[in-house]
């Protein structure tokens, strides 16, 4: 079985040596997405929600250009530099998770990428 990186214009380039998503099969991993406007690759201003919220419009768009939607991850894991966040992070990935929502995992880090507060990561599989 061979595997396609997946890129989308709508979101962020990768910052470093890795593909944003990975599509094996029917099954698509997608890289942690972190909160970076996709036009100028710098963090988006705000609060955990707004970042929370980029973060998650990003990992879309990846998934999108990978043929899935958001309704088929089955797994997601949150990285939080801050637990305390933990409480608005859930109520924006509600949001985007409304019926039937993955299975997930949330740790906390002691920091992120360009200094985001919250990284979201997924998988995939698109036969569901």
């Amino acid at each position: 079985m061979s595997k396609q990186s997946v890129h989308s214009p709508a979101a962020p380039a990768a910052i470093g040596p890795y593909s944003p998503a990975i599509r094996v099969g029917e099954l698509v991993f997608c890289s942690g997405q972190v909160p970076l406007d996709p036009a100028t690759g710098e963090l988006v201003p705000g609060d955990i929600a707004a970042q929370t919220n980029q973060s998650l419009r990003n990992m879309k768009a990846v998934l999108e250009a990978a043929g899935a939607t958001m309704d088929q991850v089955v797994k997601t894991t949150i990285f939080l530099v801050d637990m305390a966040d933990f409480a608005k992070v859930n109520e924006v990935y509600g949001k985007y998770f409304a019926t039937t929502p993955p299975a997930r995992s949330t740790v906390q880090v002691s920091a992120l990428p360009k200094g985001a507060r919250v990284e979201v990561e997924a998988i995939a599989h698109l036969g569901a």
